[in-house]
């Protein structure tokens, strides 16, 4: 083979690597990312809210699935790291949230669920959280909350289970 011939062959390797790449970039960045929010209910019936570091807002804990893991894992993860609160049980499916706009990060897909849990309330991820603090469902913050949140809340609030 001469030199130009194996050049030929090492620009069409460096395409096809190139172009391998964008497909994965593309399949990285621009693919919703799914994550959960969890609306945690503790044994007296109070609704568990944290207070989010990033933008000040009550919110629900919850976050991005994590490779190799199911929703129900990341719920309980997520519910620990957030809360320090352990899952007694996923009760029910309160929605899946997937407008383009309802995470001003990232185009996300949020799966919704309602949960029992048990234990101490206390701020675990000091990144994340600032507070936790547990409301009746009838004294939620009247305030304006992170992403969509107050929207999931409502929909649960309803009974419904939401697709959107």
């Amino acid at each position: 083979m001469n030199i130009f011939a194996l050049f030929v062959v090492g620009i069409q390797s460096i395409r096809s690597l190139w172009r391998f790449g964008q497909a994965v970039l593309g399949v990285i960045f621009r693919h919703p990312i799914p994550g959960t929010s969890i609306i945690p209910i503790l044994p007296d019936g109070r609704i568990v809210l944290i207070r989010r570091r990033d933008n000040g807002l009550w919110g629900l804990p919850g976050g991005m699935v994590d490779w190799g893991e199911d929703i129900p894992s990341t719920i309980e993860r997520e519910l620990k790291e957030e809360t320090g609160l352990d899952l007694v049980q996923i009760r029910r499916l309160v929605g899946v949230y997937s407008a383009p706009d309802r995470d001003p990060r990232i185009h996300s897909i949020c799966v919704v669920v309602e949960a029992d849990v048990q234990g101490n309330m206390e701020v675990q991820d000091t990144q994340e959280v600032i507070e936790i603090q547990a409301f009746s469902p009838d004294s939620l913050p009247s305030e304006p909350m992170s992403h969509d949140h107050a929207r999931q809340l409502q929909d649960y609030l309803k009974g419904l289970t939401t697709l959107s």
